[in-house]
């Protein structure tokens, strides 16, 4: 899921020049922020789905440290049906080599924040599991609390989502992530990475897959387009990244749930789940390093896995709940991400009532466009004297998916007979996708105009269409199955 102190989620949201993207750029000495803690996790309830003996998973239930992060909570949210398991990912990593820390960038001192927050909901038929992504950088409110360092006594107060874990802990971001959701959180598992690539490479890698090169110079990523079978190194280095293209957390998080998905069918599908010993191997690989509630063990792993031994790929889905602004900046914070409201609570609401997030999806028709909507920056210009067009071109295009500025203004020239967007060369496909959405508008190239693309709307306006990039891996923000996200 940046370096210590957490960098604001920036308002553009491609930072490169897209003509560019494989030219490096200077590394910048920062203590790296942490992504994948908790891609694991969810493997370690599939890998149960074998029924192993219950002495190799009854063994288990010493390696994992336990934490009360339910106590004395009240006024909780009614339990909906199936189970929802909060994973939370910080950023140990004390039995990494010092070797292996320079050669995958790992130096640095942790700063026992947390960056990966997932909500995983497993249907009450064991037959489904949902992930919903958090991002960090969300914006929230903390009920009142005591501060676990200080002890000092706070009221309600807004925060990013990921600095509840540093003011309350377990307990704290639970309640937290409650409110936010009207969701009841069932169990808590809280992972670092220490055993991300051990775990890994027990499973022999997993194999990922790109449509173009992936490099991040922060973590030493470098893919060229096609398949990869990825080890525990190199596995840690794609799921970290986040310099690879203009989507920051929200591409990241993308790649960890594919990474996930991936992660998934390697497991189903390559015999770890009828090698008790291979099993047990893997699982203490990921529980070395997990602190969980009280109530989440042995018994009830195995209890949980024999429901699930016909779980697949296909079986799983995952999303990112809905950002309704991006770079909403609140004082003393930053820079936020506030939720889309409407969007949101209907995400939810599928959880609470145990039901697919991508049921009743409709038949597709958006026109494919190289890049997601969801990645490209605009600032709507109404070019006509028809009050309110800039407006309603604004409100369109924000339902499209696209990142507008929401203050659509008044053009200079007010008689465009036809609507043009302008645009940096240097973001050529981001216009070019953006004129997909904008039948009959007219591209024209401005250096230096930077990554937000102007649509100067004319009197031919009629109507935004729908579009989605091409390749489903890239980084939409709709909810996609696991086998829609798997390699080939």
């Amino acid at each position: 899921m940046p370096a210590t102190p957490p960098r604001p989620y920036p308002v553009r949201p491609q930072r490169r020049p897209e003509s560019r993207r494989t030219v490096r750029t200077p590394v910048r000495r920062r203590k790296p922020r942490w992504a994948m803690r908790a891609v694991t996790t969810l493997s370690v309830v599939i890998l149960a789905s074998a029924g192993i003996g219950h002495a190799v998973v009854s063994s288990l239930d010493a390696d994992i440290a336990r934490v009360d992060p339910f106590k004395d909570m009240k006024n909780r949210p009614r339990a909906g049906h199936g189970m929802n398991v909060l994973v939370v990912g910080t950023d140990g990593r004390d039995k990494i080599s010092e070797a292996e820390r320079r050669r995958y960038r790992l130096g640095g001192a942790p700063c026992h924040c947390t960056d990966t927050i997932m909500i995983v909901h497993i249907s009450e038929d064991r037959e489904r599991a949902s992930v919903v992504s958090l991002p960090r950088d969300s914006y929230a409110e903390v009920p009142a609390h005591t501060d676990r360092t200080t002890g000092e006594r706070h009221k309600a107060h807004p925060v990013k989502l990921n600095a509840a874990y540093a003011e309350g802990g377990p307990q704290l971001t639970v309640r937290t992530v409650e409110h936010m959701t009207r969701v009841k959180i069932d169990h808590y598992l809280e992972v670092d990475f220490t055993s991300f690539m051990k775990t890994v490479d027990v499973l022999g890698g997993v194999k990922i897959c790109t449509a173009r090169p992936l490099k991040d110079t922060h973590t030493g990523l470098n893919l060229r387009a096609g398949n990869h079978r990825l080890t525990g190194g190199r596995a840690l280095q794609y799921v970290r990244a986040r310099y690879v293209d203009g989507a920051s957390d929200l591409g990241r998080m993308q790649r960890q749930q594919r990474f996930l998905a991936a992660l998934i069918d390697q497991a189903t599908s390559s015999g770890v789940l009828l090698n008790p010993m291979k099993f047990r191997d893997v699982t203490r690989a990921v529980l070395g390093s997990v602190r969980a509630d009280k109530e989440f063990g042995a018994h009830e792993l195995l209890d949980l896995g024999r429901a699930m031994r016909n779980f697949s790929p296909s079986s799983s889905e995952f999303t990112t709940v809905p950002i309704g602004q991006m770079g909403y900046a609140v004082k003393g914070i930053g820079s936020t991400l506030k939720w889309d409201p409407v969007k949101s609570r209907r995400l939810f609401q599928a959880l609470r009532d145990d039901k697919p997030l991508a049921a009743g999806r409709p038949k597709d028709t958006a026109v494919l466009v190289d890049v997601a909507p969801q990645q490209i920056r605009v600032q709507v210009e109404n070019g006509t004297r028809t009050a309110g067009l800039g407006q309603r071109v604004d409100t369109a295009l924000v339902r499209a998916g696209f990142l507008t500025t929401r203050q659509p203004k008044n053009a200079r020239n007010q008689s465009a007979a036809r609507t043009v967007i302008t645009y940096d060369p240097r973001w050529d496909r981001s216009a070019k996708s953006l004129a997909a959405a904008l039948p009959g508008s007219r591209l024209r190239a401005v250096k230096g105009q930077g990554p937000t693309l102007k649509v100067i709307v004319g009197t031919d306006f009629r109507e935004v269409r729908k579009v989605k990039a091409t390749d489903v891996r890239q980084g939409e923000a709709g909810v996609v199955r696991g086998d829609e996200v798997r390699c080939p």
